[in-house]
């Protein structure tokens, strides 16, 4: 850099002499920078604290987002020099990137419902930097706790166990997360084998189109296993929008602990059942509340006076979780902290019962106290994981409302799928088991009316909780009414088949919905505007393989045999974006284990190519025609 240009950013930026600056291009000048001189910003902290040693990394992380920069995730020199004046202009008056204040911070707290300064104290109010009214605001505790998880879960992984441990105290987990990479890896601990992790890319320094890639596979698999990501898309990521990595974080580890919280997992829930109580009942209750049943089940076990409600003052005081820890392991979970007055006391002595049967996990003794609902729920998950201490059912039991419902289970995989498509629809309840929430007709309404605008008159709709019987029939033959008026088969489907979760009846009428969506949608894409019949989307698949060289031979329809090995899938999407596909990861498909894994590889190309998946690997093997139509009609909705 030459003198006059070095005297130039000393005039623009009037806190650094001319002598500040050469040393800092120097400093800058010893990083290793790409073909373009550029600094990943991922080196930012390391060379900042290279000058200033004593600078703290959210700080530095602060004083970059008041700095515009022209390339994302990598710093130019003039930025970097911006960054240090910004820093050094901080020592004077405030500093670079701490909370907010004034009027978007109260509105902040007031839009979260922070009720007490001692909890406000524990949040992070995030600026935005167009607009200064604009403010969003994260919890420091949970920060903490969820990036302590992920150092736990991911230690030592072969891709990015370099990047751990990730400081807990500080913004870096944010950063961290932009790539894609560290949230591919979270999903995929969370619900094993969502992701084929051979479609990542890896490497320390990504490309932008790579980063758009990894966070389309992390956006699309989110969907694929439950998570609302309404208004988050890859460049929300991307740019380390920290509420909203914050949450999809929490979203991701919810659902691995709500995973086994399954009464066809454990049957043995069964007993959780109050008196005069229907499963059908039971299983209307999210999994939050079940965790509740099953506290408040093992507190009266224990000959205890008290009951929860709540994962937030009804725990503060940890009395209920002394004993529920003795109730579970009696030997090393004594209910000696009850003596304790001192409540952080109280909570630290819990925790270290905790600790001794492997479970101090989520929450500490200030989060304990403080009530925290978000990690107290995540650590009484934990507890039902690790110790759900619920006698077997005896099998001489007569137990037949829940013999009927486990033997639903051959129509689980398609019934999740559709569960999933609903819930991306962002109907409200959420779908936890498919034939159990439609029967009121109220989610099955919605989709209608987000597929078909307007089809609905809401005035008809019984809305009220809970609905009698007769008052759900009267939904769900308005929902009949509608897929006739929509040219649905229905023939034989009345509303008290949809009421009473006739499984093959639900999935008749869903199915027919889930396909109008993708219909539409392509009619919206196309020139003419005209319906797209299935025949239309095998002629565009085969066109696609044949138009591209692929070896496939053409499939006559979605029932094909040919289906089952993956290489039909996999030629379209090669033929949708030429070297997607790596060849040598295909296997010969000739086993089911070898087609099951070009299945499961040609699920993760075509949510890296951006297309929401709801399907399984097993549909592709066992060629599920529903499941395969699906597939192409995401694939044709993002290549038009």
């Amino acid at each position: 850099m030459s003198n006059l240009d070095i005297q130039r950013l000393s005039k623009k930026h009037p806190i650094l002499k001319p002598w500040d600056v050469e040393t800092i291009v120097q400093r800058f000048n010893t990083f290793d920078l790409d073909a373009n001189g550029g600094l990943d910003q991922r080196d930012l902290v390391k060379a900042v604290q290279s000058i200033e040693s004593e600078r703290e990394y959210d700080a530095i992380r602060g004083a970059l987002k008041q700095v515009e920069v022209s390339r994302p995730g990598v710093v130019e020199l003039d930025e970097f020099v911006e960054v240090v004046a910004v820093l050094r202009e901080g020592d004077k008056g405030g500093k670079p990137g701490a909370p907010g204040g004034g009027a978007a911070a109260k509105a902040a707290q007031a839009f979260e419902g922070i009720t007490s300064d001692r909890a406000y104290e524990r949040r992070t109010i995030l600026q935005s930097r167009q607009n200064a009214s604009s403010a969003h605001t994260i919890n420091e505790d949970e920060r903490e706790e969820f990036t302590n998880h992920i150092n736990f879960a991911l230690d030592g992984d072969k891709d990015i166990g370099y990047r751990l441990p990730i400081d807990p105290h500080t913004m870096q987990i944010f950063d961290e997360c932009r790539d894609g990479l560290i949230l591919s890896k979270l999903i995929n601990y969370s619900t094993p084998d969502t992701i084929d992790e051979r479609v990542l890319n890896r490497g320390r320094k990504l490309s932008p189109f790579q980063v758009t890639e990894n966070n389309n596979v992390v956006i699309n698999s989110a969907k694929a296993i439950g998570c609302s990501v309404v208004n988050i898309g890859s460049q929300d990521l991307a740019e380390g929008r920290e509420h909203l990595i914050l949450g999809l974080i929490w979203q991701i580890i919810k659902i691995g602990l709500f995973a086994n919280i399954d009464i066809k997992l454990h049957p043995e829930l069964y007993r959780l059942l109050e008196e005069g109580e229907t499963l059908e009942d039971f299983l209307k209750l999210p999994a939050d509340a079940i965790l509740l049943r099953w506290f408040n089940y093992h507190l009266a076990a224990a000959g205890w006076h008290r009951r929860v409600s709540n994962f937030s003052g009804d725990i503060k005081d940890s009395e209920n979780y002394i004993v529920l820890l003795s109730q579970l392991v009696p030997a090393q979970c004594p209910r000696d902290a009850l003596n304790e007055r001192d409540l952080t006391e109280r909570a630290e002595l819990m925790l270290q019962s905790a600790d001794r049967i492997g479970c101090r996990r989520y929450v500490s003794p200030k989060t304990v106290v403080n009530g925290n609902p978000k990690l107290n729920l995540a650590f009484v998950a934990h507890l039902f994981n690790t110790h759900p201490c619920l006698d077997p059912l005896e099998e001489d039991t007569e137990h037949a409302e829940l013999d009927e419902f486990l033997f639903r289970d051959q129509y689980d995989r398609e019934a999740r799928a559709f569960a999933l498509w609903l819930n991306s629809l962002n109907v409200d309840p959420f779908v936890n088991y498919l034939f159990e929430d439609v029967k009121d007709g109220r989610v099955l309404l919605q989709a209608f009316d987000k597929i078909f605008p307007g089809s609905v008159n809401w005035k008809r709709v019984n809305n009220r909780t809970p609905l009698m019987r007769f008052k759900q029939i009267e939904n769900t033959n308005l929902v009949v009414d509608l897929g006739k008026a929509h040219n649905f088969s229905l023939v034989g489907i009345q509303g008290a088949d949809i009421t009473d979760g006739v499984p093959t009846l639900v999935l008749a009428i869903v199915w027919q919905l889930m396909r109008a969506n993708i219909i539409q949608t392509l009619a919206s894409l196309s020139a003419h505007g005209r319906e797209v019949t299935d025949r239309d989307m095998v002629q565009w698949a085969n066109q696609v393989v044949a138009q591209s060289g692929g070896q496939s031979a053409a499939i006559r329809s979605f029932s094909d045999p040919a289906l089952a090995s993956g290489h039909f899938l996999l030629d379209v999407l090669n033929g949708m974006k030429p070297g997607i596909v790596d060849p040598q990861l295909v296997t010969a498909g000739h086993t089911d284990e070898d087609a099951k894994m070009n299945a499961k590889y040609a699920i993760s190309i075509a949510r890296k190519l951006g297309a929401t998946i709801f399907l399984l690997p097993e549909d592709i093997v066992e060629v599920k025609p529903k499941m395969i139509l699906t597939f192409i009609g995401s694939l044709m909705a993002i290549q038009q």
